[in-house]
């Protein structure tokens, strides 16, 4: 779905907020850039996308988001590289799976140009705002909820589309302990566990604070049945090395399709790493870290790009990874990372230069 649009209206700030903004010491996703992307749906059709001071916004109190959920994000990055070239990562991935998420829960999709164009827009309006620190970025959030009234349990007829953008440092600091999940689960078969909506996160909240008080940083979920399988790593997805093998699960209604795992899955294959999409037991994990041929495990996601995970909990037993000097999952890291920031060549066409 296309759309043609004429040039994206921009009401700038009289205020920059910029100035008062320590880019060296960034926490993630608690400073935000002086604009947003707005765009409305009402009548039957998205209106035009513009570009405004970022602010609060007023709803009504009986606006369907507050009462049925209807919520769904993305999370992408922009960088910038030593020519001060704006750069974002795979980014029409991220708009065909907004899409692929609002479907889901009944929510009109977005034109491709409202999107791209409109993200445009606000990355050439704040592009100051774009760290160059290595290891941070500019973390975008595009989201789009339900804004039309009414208590009745049905789909809205009214919708906001908005982007905001966030100057970001790390979004973990070292490697993560974490609780493979025997009761809770993240999502279910028929469900909406391949979209990105906002209820699929607030779920996660409680099962991750009782690992937290035991001690852990995140939760290893497991499938909604038998809780024999791993599936995600938190809010992320996870890979497992066994000896030199890189194991993640299939993508399914359950498990997200994240674009940092893609990129890994290929990344890997053409350094020659052995890679295996298929199902993983909880058992064959435990029997690897007993036995010294478990060498890794990490989150992969947006946000983190690869997150470590130093050990795991399961059965009140801890189990410890083993400190390797040279990861599958730092060299990984360096590859991605390289190929954003515009460091090395893209031999895969995800760079996409603003």
């Amino acid at each position: 779905m296309n759309a043609l649009i004429n040039d994206i209206e921009v009401i700038k700030t009289k205020t920059t907020k910029i100035n008062d903004v320590d880019f060296d010491h960034l926490s993630f996703g608690k400073t935000f850039s002086d604009h947003m992307l707005e765009c409305d749906y009402k009548d039957g059709k998205w209106q035009a996308p513009k570009v405004v001071p970022y602010a609060p916004i007023t709803l009504d109190p009986s606006a369907k988001i507050f009462h049925y959920g209807q919520s769904v994000f993305e999370g992408m990055k922009a960088y910038k590289d030593e020519d001060d070239n704006v750069l974002l990562f795979r980014p029409l991935d991220n708009f065909k799976r907004l899409n692929i998420s609002s479907k889901r829960l009944a929510i009109p999709e977005l034109p491709e140009a409202y999107f791209m164009e409109g993200l445009k827009a606000l990355l050439k309006v704040d592009s100051d705002w774009i760290p160059k620190k290595d290891g941070s970025s500019l973390y975008i959030r595009p989201f789009v909820f339900a804004t039309g009234k009414g208590f009745h349990a049905s789909p809205a007829d009214e919708y906001k589309f908005i982007i905001c953008t966030a100057p970001s440092g790390a979004y973990f600091a070292g490697k993560v302990k974490v609780l493979i999940e025997e009761k809770y689960s993240r999502s279910a078969n028929g469900g909406v566990g391949f979209a990105k909506a906002g209820g699929n996160y607030a779920g996660q909240f409680y099962p991750t604070q009782l690992a937290i008080e035991k001690g852990y940083q995140q939760v290893i979920w497991t499938d909604d049945n038998t809780h024999e399988y791993i599936e995600e790593a938190g809010a992320m997805n996870i890979f497992v090395r066994i000896n030199n093998t890189l194991i993640t699960g299939p993508t399914s209604d359950r498990i997200l399709d994240g674009i940092t795992r893609k990129s890994i899955i290929e990344l890997a294959k053409t350094e020659g790493i052995n890679v295996e999409v298929r199902k993983i037991s909880v058992s064959e994990v435990v029997e690897a870290a007993k036995n010294g041929s478990l060498k890794e495990m990490f989150g992969a996601g947006t946000a983190a790009v690869i997150s470590p995970i130093a050990g795991f909990g399961y059965k009140d037993e801890d189990f410890d990874l083993p400190e390797l000097e040279n990861t599958y999952a730092s060299s990984l890291k360096k590859r991605i990372t390289d190929i954003q920031t515009n460091k090395v060549e893209d031999p895969f066409g995800w760079r996409y230069n603003v």
